[in-house]
């Protein structure tokens, strides 16, 4: 392999915020391999994420998975030129695992290391699929744990949050939504597939998108109302003796949880006159959010960027794409006092930055 130049820094990308140990593996903007070793079997018998089964889980993949990535890549680990890892927010533990093997690779290998956050890496994968991003994009992150709306200068050091969940993040809503109709866990899959042979008959609320609510939380989203609605009109239904139709029940939940988002990232868009909306996190693997986003971009001028289904959930390839973006802009790396910071801000890009760097805080 010949010795990357600055523009093609090859970097590994290390990601276990959650349930998902990723590694992925990038040479300037193109992906080589994206490893994935999910524990999402062992949580679905609990009906969600216990944080010390999920460290457990990455200490035991992190180098089977990381000898696998390599291998698939056809790449050394003598070969790479950086590291880059995700140090928040996610589950303490779990990120701690990710944390520790990045440092000893870094420091093994003699190569910079690069804490980045979570919700960046989800906007930065973009890149290894569509190219670079413009400047600046809007960024609708949707996700179990976030919901976010973000004004994106810069991947790499300007991230701005219009908005956010002010209370159940999409995710989390498809989650509990599933449970009180009997689908398993996660619930994501499981509601957008009995979604497709049901009709839009029920008209569930639409939160935080009217009147007053529009002024004061114009770009937040809040979905615990919406969920409530939901379990409520299942218990009257099965009270009053009537069945039940899931798949109607999941088309019209969804399509409000959708409805909701994509006006808000179009309206967002608009107003910061801003001509891409890039879509990430897990939820953005939802057929109708991607459907509509596409219908309402369009309608709007607004070009769409949404990476396939596969790179919208956690994994490494979003960390190495961010951590190559880093490389190819001359950021500065994080030093070894890099924290794993469970609840970093999206407005941190990098963490663990050496003190005497001016670091440009967008807040």
């Amino acid at each position: 392999m010949t010795p990357p130049t600055t523009s093609t820094p090859l970097v590994l990308g290390i990601e276990t915020s959650c349930d998902e140990t990723g590694i992925g593996i990038v040479c300037g903007e193109e992906l080589l391999v994206d490893a994935i070793a999910s524990s999402v079997e062992e949580h679905a018998r609990f009906g969600g994420v216990v944080p010390e089964v999920a460290s457990r889980a990455h200490l035991e993949a992190m180098v089977p998975t990381l000898e696998r990535a390599c291998a698939q890549a056809g790449v050394r680990l003598q070969d790479l030129d950086g590291i880059s890892v995700t140090s928040g927010p996610g589950l303490a533990g779990a990120l701690m695992v990710g944390v520790a093997s990045a440092k000893a690779l870094s420091v093994a290998l003699g190569v910079p290391l690069y804490g980045v956050n979570h919700l960046a890496s989800h906007v930065a994968v973009d890149i290894v699929e569509h190219g670079p991003l413009p400047e600046p994009t809007l960024a609708m992150l949707v996700s179990g744990g976030h919901s976010s709306l973000l004004l994106v200068p810069d991947v790499t050091h300007d991230i701005r949050s219009l908005g956010s969940t002010i209370d159940d993040a999409a995710g989390e809503a498809f989650d509990k939504v599933a449970r009180v109709l009997g689908l398993p866990f996660p619930g994501g899959p499981h509601v957008d597939r009995a979604a497709r042979d049901g009709q839009v008959v029920i008209d569930f609320p639409r939160g935080l998108t009217t009147g007053r609510d529009m002024q004061r939380h114009r770009f937040d989203f809040s979905f615990s109302g919406l969920k409530t609605a939901v379990s409520r009109w299942v218990e009257h239904q099965r009270a009053d003796g009537v069945a039940i139709s899931v798949p109607d029940v999941a088309a019209s939940f969804q399509e409000a949880v959708v409805d909701v988002l994509t006006r808000k990232a179009v309206l967002a868009c608009t107003e910061h006159d801003v001509a891409a909306l890039q879509v990430g996190g897990g939820v953005a693997a939802n057929s109708r959010l991607r459907a509509m986003a596409q219908e309402r971009c369009d309608a709007a001028g607004i070009e769409l960027r949404i990476p396939r289904p596969g790179l919208c959930t956690d994994n490494g390839a979003m960390v190495a794409s961010l951590g190559a973006q880093m490389m190819i802009k001359g950021r500065p790396a994080s030093d070894l006092s890099l924290p794993a910071d469970s609840s970093m801000p999206v407005t941190d890009v990098q963490s663990g930055l050496p003190v005497h760097v001016d670091h440009d805080h967008a807040h």
